[in-house]
């Protein structure tokens, strides 16, 4: 897993009316910072993509036996089956060699390897994340992540076994890992990170009497809003560039809101014109906390469109956009496509508390200009 840099963003944007979470936010004309702009505009990609892990030796990796906690009621109680239920020692050795795996082929870069470890949208991160670095001229850091820790749902019938891995070291980073079955054998489909110097609050995860997590569906009731209602909203706030007052202010939410508002208020000042478009992809996978509420983890595609409304100033882009750009300053129109991935956690039905977004791991896809 690689770490993303967080965003040294101001906080506190103007925000939106409440709704309820089954109606989408009228949209409306962002505030513009108030800041004067620059007359000629130099974006920079939304929250820094993530990156190489911090370096650490190879080293075994511990297998605990998973956490036991009291039960916790569900409107959506476990299906029970005769397929064999995946152990804690099992789900300890997958992580285990999806992590020595992941260290090899970020050292050498190898992106056909990848394809035995990671799926979806996750791989095609990765394999970006290695052709920016290629183009660079960069390495990329490889390592374990030490003393992960497993939570595994029960097994469903006619659904993929799953389960999340997490790691945390101290001054470096939260990370949170999803492996899920496939034909092929077990992938790593999602995954996301904390690296500010102090994370935020993780909930803790709801088991059963024999220490098994509970999976919910994306439309499950129970919850403040479903899974998918949650995922879709958080989308929503990032295209318009309002902040949602839903959502606990953040990096991935307020912050980065603000950020495409500053971002935005700056192009039309030289001129320019801004879209945004984020879509969901990728399933929804929901697990149940002790408080009654869930931790979601979902994925989105975005691409953000910048194009000159008249002649004059030019756009260059920054990061890991520059580099797929050569750096080039562009006249006319500019895009970026990046891959990203959130955990979210939403309270209980009753709660007054919002949802808050604990991690992200994004990545440009491709960059284009004229």
């Amino acid at each position: 897993m690689r770490i993303p840099a967080g965003p040294s963003l101001a906080a506190n944007p103007i925000k939106p009316p409440a709704t309820d979470w089954g109606r989408p936010v009228p949209s409306s004309t962002p505030t513009p910072s108030a800041s004067k702009p620059a007359k000629s505009s130099t974006p920079k990609p939304s929250p820094s993509p993530k990156t190489s892990r911090t370096e650490k030796p190879e080293a075994r990796v511990a297998v605990p036996p998973p956490p036991v906690e009291a039960p916790v009621q569900s409107s959506e109680a476990p299906a029970r089956s005769s397929s064999p239920q995946l152990t804690a020692k099992e789900a300890y050795g997958i992580h285990g060699r999806y992590q020595r795996g992941l260290s090899a082929a970020q050292a050498r870069k190898d992106q056909e390897a990848m394809g035995k470890l990671e799926h979806g949208l996750a791989l095609e991160m990765t394999r970006a994340g290695f052709k920016t670095a290629k183009m660079e001229g960069t390495s990329l850091a490889s390592g374990i992540w030490p003393n992960p820790k497993v939570w595994i749902p029960r097994h469903v019938e006619g659904s993929a076994d799953w389960f999340v891995a997490i790691s945390y070291e101290p001054g470096v980073a939260r990370v949170i890992d999803v492996m899920s079955s496939a034909p092929g054998g077990w992938r790593l489909v999602a995954s996301a990170a904390d690296a500010r110097a102090t994370p935020g609050r993780f909930p803790k995860i709801a088991t059963d009497s024999e220490g098994y997590a509970t999976s919910l569906s994306e439309n499950v009731s129970g919850l403040a809003a479903t899974p998918q209602q949650v995922a879709r909203a958080h989308l929503a706030s990032l295209e318009r560039a309002e902040a949602d007052p839903r959502f606990a202010d953040g990096p991935w939410t307020s912050e980065a809101v603000l950020f495409w508002q500053q971002e935005r208020a700056q192009l039309e000042e030289a001129n320019w014109r801004l879209t945004l478009d984020y879509r969901l992809e990728g399933p929804i996978r929901a697990m149940r906390t002790s408080d009654g509420g869930a931790l979601v983890w979902y994925g989105a595609r975005s691409t953000e469109v910048r194009k000159a409304q008249q002649e004059g100033a030019q756009v260059t882009l920054k990061g890991s956009a520059a580099v797929r750009t050569a750096n080039k300053s562009f006249a006319h129109s500019v895009s970026a496509t990046y891959g990203r991935m959130y955990v979210t956690y939403i309270p209980p039905a009753g709660s007054t508390d919002p949802a808050r977004v604990l991690g992200e791991w994004s990545d440009v896809l491709e960059s284009h200009g004229d």
